[in-house]
């Protein structure tokens, strides 16, 4: 037995293999999908299927894994999302029709961004692929970034140009699964990109103006990019050109559902940077069982809805009049409720349009779901009748984007099968009376057994042989057998086949042609079908901008929807947004906590106004667990909700118009990059300082809590000074802070107001009042947080007596026979007061104050290594009593 490492199979899995050697390659054998060697061990390891060798022992054996075909589906997906590349390699011939190797090929490599299975996409997100272009520095060492994002199951393809911050964000708001850069970039990318994404590089050449170009009017048919906007993005041309080529590399050719390219300006949206996304939990919880306030925004029935609402999310709008055209319509919406539930019932019909178009495009729509497709654009038709007739120009509007499809809708169920199988597969999904020769073919293999009795009963009638019969076998096929009582009474015209002992078999011209007609039928029938379902997808198809103008439409009409359910679900109200420079909430409410809170129990609202000519910013102080940093969150979470067009928790509002919206709130390690909790902090805070402007919103929770309490204080003043009084921009700030000395700002800068969250201590009990009050607050309570943590009443004992004697310590008379202040006077921020510690021995303990003793006696210079021992062992009893 020749080694199996040279058998013409494995030489033939040699060469695929060679195409794609970073990807795992599903190699088509028989009824199975196999994996062999390294690619193997993986293939096990990620599905957790059955490893095993094959070969001569251990030397020459080959690992192998491996699962049927038909379950591609349920497999496929899990390769992916394991972040990895699969070539699947089919066979291109039926092995039955050939007596030499099959022949074989690599028909599709699916990649995270380049991944068509709909069982592994998640139906309510994009799936981009993202692609980079470093452009060359300037003579400052600053360089433009092109970027470009494309969804392949919808055909969504956008890209943008701009700095890397502006790029970082971008990939942090869009989230690719999966990026493609040129080969050499990866240190740049790093530097640059911080967003967790899959990278993967192609050749240099690719990454050149001429050949971006050519790719890109070849994909849209034009003679140049003008008519998109983006001519003069060269970086982002490259960028998006760089995709398309990927493409072809992957073999996903059926692309005719790309029709057009949109470019992202970042002048367009409010910019949320990477750590606000993250603070905010605007798209995800911080925690696993967390809720991020998509979750509660969300009020979509399409798919196609969910995944534009949650990019409106990320990307709020700087265009009053565009914000005030999607309010206009959310108003219209909530002042008609039977509208809102006769069109949500007819959008919960509508499958996702886009990506039916998308399979549509690319030869995978499946029959079962050209019917859903039809039903898709016959609830269009009714949702477009609906908009139009309604009372108001923003919903008529909504009517007008969507074009009429009955006649695609009509064209699909007079071709598919009202019962049509899952999969084309199973046949039988061309619906009767749409093909004439479809027809009879379907007649002659349903009802053969009937013609073959109407030829016999023919022939016996015509010959006078009563005992005629017409039977088949696999070596003669079909065939009429004579009793040679009879034989004399055959017919000069039939053809004699076989000889038997008291018979003889015959053929005859009708009979060959019609076992010709039933034994090639089924296959005939399986011809036609596919071949009128192909010519079905090319008539649909020749009408694919149809569709995803549909798709669109009917998208922004869910998520206008959604937000008018919601505003009456959580009583929200429509907010002001106007080209001033302050903001005022009324009773605002955090959207997710209140969505969070036990039934019966309300949310304490609180009111904010800031001003970048009279209160600038805001100094709130306030016990642990008083509600703080959800004031602060609520804040930047209504001017967001607000500028996507939403409705606000609020009782009133006034926005002026928001570019930016910074936080810097919680505190957490970056461990992986040897990051502490402090360094975090300086990153994130020097982030806005940088880049703050006159119309941001900045969100500073505890900051400098990281450190020491006076390096704290100091580094805190200095933010807040520098954001008051830097000349360049006075942007509206809320600062949170445990440090009371702050509140002292409050009367050397005009701008700064201190406020408090109010607390209530009732029978030695603090309760939380969660109130903001004007003036400053002095207490934090900590200790009582403790107490409700569920600490140990010994540690909360302890802590009490702690407290007292630093309070104590702090009071003491100064030199000047006055008592101190509990507090650093920083008013004058002169210099730095003399800060006060605790100090170990202040404690009166009379141990203590023995080890105390003990050790300020000691001659440490003179002290020999047993002595020191002794010393050691003297003190440890005298701490263990022993």
């Amino acid at each position: 037995m020749a080694k199996i490492s040279e058998t013409p199979l494995m030489k033939q899995y040699a060469e695929m293999k060679k195409k794609h050697p970073d990807a795992i390659l599903l190699f088509r054998v028989g009824d199975f999908y196999e994996t062999f060697s390294d690619d193997a061990i993986a293939t096990s390891e990620i599905l957790g299927i059955t490893l095993t060798r094959r070969g001569n022992g251990a030397a020459t054996s080959v690992e192998l894994a491996g699962f049927p075909h038909h379950a591609l589906d349920a497999y496929l997906p899990k390769l992916v999302r394991a972040g990895r590349r699969v070539a699947i390699c089919e066979q291109l011939e039926d092995p039955k029709l050939t007596k030499k190797l099959v022949k074989r090929g690599i028909t599709e490599l699916v990649t995270p961004g380049l991944n068509l299975n709909d069982t592994s996409l998640p139906p309510r997100e994009n799936n981009f692929l993202a692609g980079l272009h470093f452009g060359k520095p300037d003579r400052k060492g600053r360089r433009m970034i092109g970027v470009a994002f494309l969804d392949l199951t919808t055909g969504e393809f956008l890209c943008a140009r701009g700095d890397a911050q502006t790029i970082d964000k971008l990939m942090t708001s869009i989230a690719p699964r999966e990026t493609l850069r040129m080969r050499g970039t990866r240190q740049i990318c790093q530097e640059t990109i911080t967003v967790k994404t899959i990278f993967n590089e192609q050749d240099d050449w690719i990454y050149t103006s001429e050949s971006a170009r050519e790719r890109l009017l070849r994909q849209f048919d034009t003679d140049s990019l003008k008519g998109f906007g983006i001519d003069e993005m060269e970086e982002a041309v490259i960028a998006a050109g760089s995709l398309m080529h990927y493409l072809d590399f992957t073999q996903h050719t059926q692309t005719r559902h790309i029709t057009s390219i949109a470019r992202i300006d970042s002048g367009n949206y409010l910019y949320l940077d990477k750590f606000t996304m993250r603070n905010l939990e605007i798209l995800a919880p911080a925690a696993e069982e967390g809720t991020a306030l998509i979750d509660v925004l969300d009020h979509t029935v399409t798919p196609m809805g969910a995944r534009m609402l949650r990019n409106w999310i990320a990307m709020p709008l700087l265009d009053i009049k565009a914000i005030t055209g999607r309010q206009n319509a959310v108003e219209d919406f909530f002042r008609q409720p039977e509208l809102i539930e006769e069109l949500a019932d007819t959008l919960r019909r509508v499958g996702d349009l886009y990506r039916l178009a998308g399979r549509l495009s690319t030869l995978r729509i499946q029959p079962r779901e050209m019917l859903q497709l039809a039903a898709s654009l016959d609830a269009s038709d009714h949702a477009r009748a609906l908009l139009s007739a309604a009372d108001s120009d923003s919903l008529r509007s909504l009517g007008a984007a969507l074009s009429p499809a009955r006649h695609l809708s009509e064209l699909i169920r007079k071709a598919i099968s009202p019962d049509a199988p899952a999969n084309m597969t199973k046949g039988n999904f061309i619906a009767d009376g749409y093909d004439a020769e479809l027809d009879r073919y379907r007649h002659i293999s349903r009802h053969s057994r009937e013609a073959l009795d109407e030829i016999q009963r023919r022939e016996s009638e015509a010959t006078g042989i009563p005992s005629l019969k017409i039977s088949f076998n696999n070596v003669h096929g079909y065939y009429i057998e004579v009793r040679n009582t009879h034989k004399d009474k055959v017919p000069a015209d039939w053809t004699r086949r076989q000889t038997l002992v008291g018979a003889e078999r015959y053929i005859t011209p009708e009979l060959k042609e019609y076992e010709n007609t039933i034994l090639g039928a089924e296959d005939k029938i399986n011809e036609l079908e596919r071949r009128l379902y192909l010519s079905l997808i090319d008539s649909l198809t020749a009408e694919i901008d149809l569709i995803i103008r549909n798709a669109v439409g009917l998208a922004k009409a869910d998520c206008l929807l959604s937000m008018a359910i919601c505003a009456e679900v959580n009583r929200y109200v429509r907010p002001v947004i106007n080209d001033s420079m302050s903001l005022k909430i009324t009773d605002g409410r955090h959207p997710v906590i209140e969505h969070r809170l036990p039934p019966g129990e309300t949310y304490v609202a609180n009111s904010v106004t800031l001003d970048c000519d009279t209160r600038q910013i805001m100094m709130i102080t306030g016990p642990n667990m008083s509600g703080k940093s959800a004031l602060l969150r609520q804040t930047a979470l209504i001017v967001l909700m607000a500028q996507t067009g939403s409705f606000i928790p609020a009782a009133l509002a006034e926005i002026g118009l928001t570019d930016k919206i910074m936080t810097r709130v919680g505190a957490s390690d970056n461990i992986s990059a040897g990051e502490s909790t402090f360094m975090v902090e300086m990153n994130e805070a020097a982030s806005i300082l940088n880049n703050m402007s006159p119309r941001s919103l900045i969100l500073f929770d505890e900051l400098g809590r990281g450190t020491s309490t006076y390096d704290g204080i100091s580094i805190a003043w200095a933010i807040v000074e520098h954001i008051h009084e830097n000349g360049r921009c006075r942007p509206k700030t809320l600062f949170a802070t445990h440090y009371h000395e702050l509140n002292e700002m409050e009367k050397t800068f005009p701008r700064i107001a201190n406020f408090n969250v109010s607390v209530s201590e009732i029978d030695g009990k603090v309760v939380f009042m969660r109130k903001l009050r004007p003036g400053g607050s002095e207490h934090s309570f900590g200790i009582h947080v403790a107490r409700l943590a569920g600490m140990p009443r010994s540690i909360v004992k302890r802590a009490d007596q702690v407290l007292k004697k630093l309070e104590e310590a702090s009071a003491g008379p100064s030199e000047a026979g006055t008592p101190k202040s509990g507090k650093a006077d920083v008013s004058g921020l002169g210099s730095h007061p003399d800060g006060y510690q605790l100090s170990l021995f202040q404690l009166d303990d009379p141990l203590l104050s023995q080890i105390r003793d003990r050790l300020l006696t000691l001659d440490i210079d003179n002290l020999t290594p047993l002595q020191a021992l002794t010393m050691l062992h003297d003190l440890k009893g005298l701490i263990t009593g022993k």
